[in-house]
């Protein structure tokens, strides 16, 4: 059906008329979408069928990557492009009068993340199947994503992201793998044969049901499977519960608190319902994912023993530690195993992934919780930490207080991360400062503990959704100066090197980017109403809201532009649109204080004739991965100002430079590897360095508010925060940021970064006048961005860590 452009356009008139009963001249551009996605989807089962019966026959040792969160994206374009349809399908189409951003635009992101960690993971499989690697992705098919974003008089508002209001065509729903997942309960023990027993009865039964999404590889890549796992309630009534006696009131609550667990992604865990739902979805996922596991490995006829051999089980952040003592019950209770056996079985199958330095985002369980919601799981982390600790207390004999910090329990907190590195392989951090910093200080009694388990694996990004899918522009410019090898071996960029200071790649380049500018300058004109100029600075910050973040920092700096504007309204200044893009939390008030105030801003400086021909601020709301395909090939700077020591990685930065932009940031996460890469000349870099910002807080010294009481332009700043003037409406509007600054001494220390933040942003202005020299950095930005390919990231996983080859 897809053989060439006209028996894909007679193939497609035809399900138009076999599916809907429409000619071409009926549909809609959503019954396009919906015929397409569908002809696409089919068109890939046969690989994937193929795929999947050569794992089984070959016996391919496979990688299993549990994650909360996998943001996919959109899939029609992506899977057209890996399956070398686009350009074909594209250009059918349009013969048939349909245009395709128009076709595209029907389909909704998947609510299957929010994030960084979700976005890395959706990479990670994409890089699998297209390297020929046999390795899956496990995760919950949310009903709801974490939520649409409006803003409303600058406020944030949250809706509901029904993105599965239209269906799924991607997915196929497969209720013959649906396996049985049980909560609450009690424990009850026996002796049979000589050795003890553990049966739990009377719990609540609930039905895990899987949905595949195929993940199609480029070119000659697998197809693999995205495993998402839906809740549901048990048919039989007889099974709910102790008895089965339910009326049909009852039914209908059990139903609902069922379909809870899958419902939305990340509920507000503010209170203990929402905290105990979160703990629900995190063994949901965590349960059914091994059993299916389990269920496949039976399959080839391999004695359990043997699973770390044919298996490999990657928990992506502490999320999914919960299949650490999972697998641990299935080998124990349903398969016989003694606890060394299933101790060492576990201990070698699982490996984990680090992905924070905050304290706060280190996950802990209170004790009771679990030992009431899972109460046999609790016993094996009980038992699991009573033998790492007697383990500790051989090795560290009269040092209670080293055990304390090591121990898995402590108090009434089970502390998951300790659980995911005792009992796992290996242990990697995700740029080369934060696997650092994690061995210096996060986890360094761990790693004196255990030093061959703690690895570095830099996070990476699929450039070929991330360059040749949303920039295709850019990659035919790339492909007409140096071919199509770099598709499949990204570094190979490295070519576009001597063309640094070509005057005809240059102006080719420019000619892209201020394409992708007047794209991105209609698209905000049309949302926004906000008119932009495509030959000024597009300078973007786009991410999740938070205060390391730092967007405060960002619009701080654009309030103090605005001010020596007003004083000076005939001062030479380089044109700026300030883009921002950003999901708060929705309990998070300081984040959407910020968000506020950002709006605030952006009306005072757009309205004011003297500002606003020199300055624009834009704020994008709901920020998703397919605006994200639309803003980044257009910036022409890439903000990444976090606090140092703070970002783990990022993967906004490697996008951006993949792109072209030039990066304006601290020396944190993997900022650090690109400036070893680019050097300082092609690099905006300021900013207190991580060992001084851990200085600080280990030692005290820095003082938020001598700073702003020396600083008279910072002062100003401040307190524009909390007096009426063009950017606060009413008195104290912004006192939490305001208080935030001064009365809690400043904690990602925006005030301290103040100074060093303006002089980069005046290097920015200084460089962007000279075009030629600001090209030249922009083609070295791409030139090494091949390095932060999340291939040479899988390839070091495979290699590495999972000890996997391709087929």
């Amino acid at each position: 059906m897809f053989n060439d452009k006209e028996s894909f356009k007679q193939h497609f008139k035809e399900q138009l008329v076999s599916r809907l009963g429409k000619a071409v001249e009926e549909a809609t551009p959503g019954d396009v979408y919906k015929v397409l996605g569908s002809m696409v989807r089919e068109h890939a089962g046969r690989p994937w069928a193929t795929t999947n019966r050569m794992y089984r026959e070959t016996g391919q040792k496979q990688v299993y990557y549990f994650s909360l969160e996998f943001l996919i994206g959109r899939l029609l374009g992506n899977n057209l492009l890996n399956l070398d349809l686009l350009d074909m399908v594209r250009t059918g189409l349009a013969e048939l009068g349909w245009d395709w951003e128009a076709v595209e635009e029907q389909e909704t992101d998947a609510g299957l993340g929010n994030g960084g960690l979700g976005r890395l993971a959706a990479c990670f499989l994409d890089s699998m199947a297209s390297l020929r690697y046999a390795g899956h992705g496990c995760g919950i098919r949310y009903k709801y994503g974490l939520f649409e974003q409006k803003i409303i008089d600058g406020h944030q508002v949250e809706l509901p992201d029904n993105w599965l209001q239209r269906g799924n065509v991607w997915e196929e729903r497969r209720a013959d793998k649906a396996v049985e997942v049980h909560f609450w309960g009690r424990v009850e023990i026996a002796e049979e044969a000589g050795r003890l027993v553990f049966r739990t009865v009377d719990q609540e039964r609930i039905r895990a049901v899987p949905y595949d999404v195929p993940v199609i590889g480029y070119g000659e890549g697998s197809v693999n499977t995205l495993r998402l796992w839906s809740a549901e309630s048990v048919t039989d009534m007889s099974r709910i519960g102790p008895g089965g006696q339910h009326g049909y009131h009852q039914y209908l609550d059990y139903n609902r608190s069922v379909e809870s667990i899958s419902e939305f992604l990340y509920p507000d865990d503010s209170a203990y319902e929402g905290k105990l739902l979160r703990l629900k979805q995190q063994y949901f996922l965590c349960s059914a994912g091994i059993q299916s596991i389990l269920r496949t490995f039976a399959k080839l006829g391999r004695p359990y023993r043997e699973l770390p051999d044919y298996v490999a089980v990657h928990i992506n952040d502490t999320h999914p530690t919960l299949v650490i003592p999972e697998l641990m019950r299935l080998l124990i209770d349903e398969l016989g195993f003694g606890w060394e056996e299933a101790w060492d079985i576990t201990s070698r199958t699982v490996s984990y992934t680090n992905h924070t330095l905050l304290s706060e985002a280190l996950e802990q369980w209170p004790v009771g919780m679990v030992r009431e919601l899972l109460p046999r799981v609790y016993m094996i982390i009980e038992e699991i930490n009573k033998r790492f600790c007697a383990m500790l207390l051989d090795r560290y004999p009269g040092d209670p207080e080293r055990i304390a910090r090591l121990a898995i329990i402590e108090g009434e907190q089970i502390r998951m991360a300790h659980l995911a590195i005792a009992g796992s392989y290996s242990v990697n951090g995700v740029a080369a400062l934060h696997t650092e910093l994690l061995k210096s200080q996060v986890m360094a009694p761990f790693y004196q503990l255990y030093p061959e388990r703690f690895n570095n694996k830099t996070n990476g990004i699929t450039h070929r959704r991330w360059l040749l899918y949303c920039n295709p522009a850019l990659s035919g410019l790339i492909v007409e100066a140096i071919g199509t090898d770099w598709m499949l071996s990204p570094r190979q960029l490295r070519l576009l090197e001597p063309l640094q200071h070509d005057a005809s790649f240059q102006e080719k380049l420019q000619e892209i980017k201020r394409h992708n500018k007047l794209r991105l300058a209609d698209y905000i004109l049309d949302k926004q109403g906000i008119a932009v100029d495509p030959d000024s600075i597009f300078d973007v910050q786009v991410k999740r809201l938070h205060g390391y973040k730092r967007q405060l920092l960002n619009i701080m700096r654009v309030m103090h532009l605005y001010n020596m504007i007003k004083d000076d309204p005939t001062a030479e200044v380089v044109p700026r649109t300030v883009i921002f893009g950003a999901k708060a939390a929705p309990g998070y008030y300081l984040a959407k204080n910020i968000i506020k105030l950002i709006h605030n801003v952006a009306d005072a400086v757009n309205s004011d004739p003297d500002v606003s021909k020199k300055l624009r601020i834009v704020f994008l709301e709901n920020y998703s991965v397919s605006l994200a395909e639309r803003i980044i090939p257009a910036a022409d700077l890439s903000e990444q100002i976090s606090t140092a020591g703070k970002e783990a990685s990022g993967t906004g930065n490697m996008k951006f430079m993949l792109n072209g932009a030039l990066t304006i940031g601290t020396l944190d996460g993997a900022n650090v590897e690109m400036h070893e890469l680019l050097g300082d000349d092609n690099m905006f870099l300021f900013g207190l360095r991580a060992e001084q910002v851990l200085s600080y807080y280990r030692d005290g010294g820095y003082a938020a508010r001598e700073i702003y009481e020396r600083m008279p332009d910072i002062s100003r700043v401040v307190d524009q925060l909390v007096q009426p003037g063009p950017f606060c409406a009413q008195e104290q509007e912004f006192i939490a940021i305001y208080q935030s600054l001064l009365d809690h001494n400043d904690e990602f220390f925006v005030l301290g970064d103040f100074h060093s933040y303006l002089a980069a942003q005046a290097a920015v202005d200084h460089a962007y006048v000279d075009r030629s020299a600001w090209m030249a950095r922009s083609v070295k930005n791409i030139a090494h961005a091949g390095h932060f390919s999340s291939d040479a990231t899988i390839h070091r996983y495979a290699s590495e860590i999972w000890g996997i080859s391709p087929i």
